[in-house]
């Protein structure tokens, strides 16, 4: 773990911790170092949708296996 005066530490560590693969991080990192904070806040947004297109996705599938265990339980409670 990075010490708090570790900067670049911290913030690669937090990448990491959000789920950020090598490209993800190596692409903010050279932007931290350009001070683009524009675009890093584009990157890091993209990162984010994509972590909740999967959360959403992951809903769904939970919402069908829901369905799925009323349906089965409603019919044998018919039976």
């Amino acid at each position: 773990m990075p010490n708090a005066a570790d900067t670049d530490g911290i913030l690669l560590q937090n990448l990491a911790d959000a789920g950020c693969g090598p490209e993800i991080i190596r692409q903010c990192m050279a932007l931290v170092q350009k001070q683009n904070q524009a675009e890093l806040m584009r990157v890091l947004s993209r990162h984010r949708q994509t972590l909740l297109d999967t959360v959403h996705q992951n809903e769904k599938r939970i919402d069908c296996l829901d369905y799925l265990v009323y349906t089965l339980k409603k019919q044998n409670k018919s039976q």
